[in-house]
């Protein structure tokens, strides 16, 4: 999966501050270099999900901070670049499932 392809529509959006969206990615990159260690176990997969989707609910406060938000359109940018994860890794988890954890 290109780099490139992470969260492209919150790069695009000026609304979105890159900096706190390199923060999403990187929460996501953490589960990818998870995947590309070979893991299947679809337990240890979820919980690097949840840990990351926890990860990006602390960031609201900031976003909020600097008159941002994760809204619609951060949430469905987020939903398909764990979509394309998901895809890529033929992993057998539900987008909606992997990110249950989501305060957004």
């Amino acid at each position: 999966m290109l780099e490139k392809d992470y969260l492209a529509d919150m790069y695009r959006d000026p609304y979105f501050p890159d900096f706190l969206v390199d923060k999403i990615k990187t929460l996501l990159k953490e589960v990818m270099a998870l995947l590309e260690s070979g893991e299947s176990d679809l337990e240890v997969i979820q919980a690097a999900f949840d840990k990351a989707t926890i990860g990006i609910n602390e960031l609201e406060e900031e976003f909020d901070d600097n008159d941002s938000e994760i809204e619609t359109a951060a949430r469905e940018s987020i939903g398909e670049t764990v979509d394309l994860i998901l895809a890529h890794y033929k992993v057998a988890i539900d987008c909606e499932e992997a990110i249950r954890e989501r305060e957004w």
